[in-house]
Order: C-alpha cells, then structure tokens, then sequence
C-alpha cells in the first residue's frame, strides 16, 4: 500500500465524505475514489463504509490506525528537520465535564507549541476508549484503567459528582420533604451520559417507563439549562458548588458519585505525545481536588 492511498483513507474519515476529503488533500472527488478503491484492491477488503458520513470498516480502521500514526511522525520528522510545517494535529477525545473543569490549563500549554495544534472529540469518557481502539484518536480521557492494546494509562484522579435542580423546581416536586423523583424532570447532556443513565439508583426502586429527560449537549447550556429549571442534573462537585453559592441551585441529597479518570495514550516514541501526557498529568494534579468540594446536602 502506498502512503499516499494511506493519507486519503485518513482524510476521508476524518472529514466523513469524499468530497471533503477532496478539498482537505487538495485533489479532485475522482482521485481520491481512484485511490481508495486501489488501496481496497491491494489489501483484499472493504475499507471504508460508503455512507453518509463515511467511516471506516474494521479492515479500514487498522490502516487508518497506522496511517495516523505515520502521519505523526512523518510531522514531527519534518519538524525536526526545521522544514515548513503548519502543525502537527493532536487527536484527543475528552469528556464534556474534564473540558469544562480541570482540562483547560492544558489548552493553554499546547497553544505555547509552534507545531502542535489539537483535533479534540467530545466523547463520555466510557465511549472514547473505542476512538483509541480505531485509531481516531492518539489519547484519551477514559475512567477504564485497563489500557488498550499498544497504549499506556495513567491515572488522572478522581471527579466527584453530586445532584443539583433549580429551587423553584425541587420545591414544584417535593411534597411532606420527600422529592418526587419519578416526576421531576432531567436533564442528561447526551444519549450515552453514563453518570445520568445511573441517575435513580439509590433514589426510586422503580424508575417510570416514560420520563421528562432532556438532552442538551453543550456544557454551557446544560448548567444554563438547570438554572432555567429545565430538569435536575448531575454534575461535578465544583460545578455545583459555585450554581449554589450564586443561589440558581440546591444540592438534592448527600449521594456522591465518584469516577476515576485515566489518560489512556499511543505507546509511541512521539516528542509532542510526551508532551501532552506531561500537560494532561499536570493539569490533572492541579487541578483535580482531592476531595468532594461538599458532603453534605445544600437546601
């Protein structure tokens, strides 16, 4: 196989059709056609499912794997060779609540790096796992310790998370001190939310068939969305902390859900992924607390 049919079936994932892939390699819709179906006839498979978006069947997903990862190296090369290079591209998958709390230093540091720049995947970190497993991305934040294959895992620290709802709300469906979970809307920040999707353990023995959940996947509207009372949520102790100290939240009750987080990487001799696993642990040590912000409930 030829690097060059390697470089396209990368494109065409990453930009989910051909014709975008066109544009970002700088050829016509034709010639990257010509070349997948060349690298499909040399390997004997099917590489990519031609749908809409485009992605990558298990025989595609190996290459495109080893595609990324000379693709990485072949930058980092150029960059050492002090050659013309618009940025080496970093793929990360984090989960919406890192990138709202602890993760933003690391941003700052990468933003330092003449010949980096980051392609991030927003991703529930019990899913992006699957995204190091493709090859779509070199490092993830994950709560799985056990590493993939060919990747190493560092343990991060540990985010504790407690449920929160608007006053008006809580008080709308509490009767005799009791909350009516069963009909007191939710708020989940997307279809595979773990944290939400475990919501009711430990508060309603029998949860409804039919529940007011709604999704609303962008982190700032989703704490915009529990101060407008649109459902009570789950959120990161800090997080929390700050909606009740400014009087838009009440804690609900003293449950506390903890989840470890790991940064799970490519084991490559790679000088930038060195330094981002060194940024990631650093901004984790910082910035990750100890502790539950709070242990006791805030009504």
């Amino acid at each position: 196989m030829k690097l060059e049919q390697m470089e396209t079936l990368l494109a065409i994932i990453d930009e989910g059709s051909f014709e975008r892939a066109a544009a970002a390699l700088g050829i016509s819709a034709p010639a990257v056609s010509q070349r997948i179906k060349a690298l499909e006839h040399s390997t004997g498979r099917v590489l990519v499912r031609r749908e809409s978006p485009v992605t990558a069947t298990e025989a595609g997903e190996v290459i495109a794997q080893a595609a990324r990862r000379v693709a990485l190296l072949q930058a980092e090369t150029e960059a050492a060779l002090d050659r013309r290079l618009a940025s080496v591209p970093l793929n990360v998958a984090i989960n919406a609540d890192s990138l709202a709390t602890w993760f933003p230093p690391v941003l700052r540091e990468v933003a330092t790096w003449d010949s980096a720049s980051i392609l991030m995947r927003i991703e529930d970190e019990s899913h992006s796992l699957e995204l190091l497993r493709s090859g779509d991305c070199l490092g993830a934040v994950t709560r799985e310790s056990k590493p993939v294959s060919g990747c190493d895992s560092v343990l991060l620290g540990t985010l504790h998370y407690v449920a929160v709802a608007a006053p008006w709300l809580v008080e709308k469906y509490t009767l005799n001190k009791q909350i009516d979970w069963a009909r007191m809307p939710a708020l989940r920040f997307g279809p595979r939310d773990y944290l939400q999707d475990r919501d009711l353990v430990g508060r309603l023995d029998n949860p409804p068939k039919h529940r007011r959940v709604s999704i609303v996947p962008s982190m700032g509207a989703f704490l915009q969305s529990i101060e407008a009372g649109l459902g009570w949520a789950i959120v990161v102790d800090t997080q929390a902390k700050e909606l009740i100290r400014r009087g838009v939240a009440v804690q609900l009750d003293d449950k506390i859900v903890s989840t470890d987080l790991y940064w799970q990487h490519w084991r490559l001799e790679s000088p930038l992924l060195e330094l981002l696993t060194s940024a990631v642990t650093r901004a984790a040590r910082k910035n990750i607390p100890a502790h539950c912000a709070f242990s006791q409930p805030r009504r």
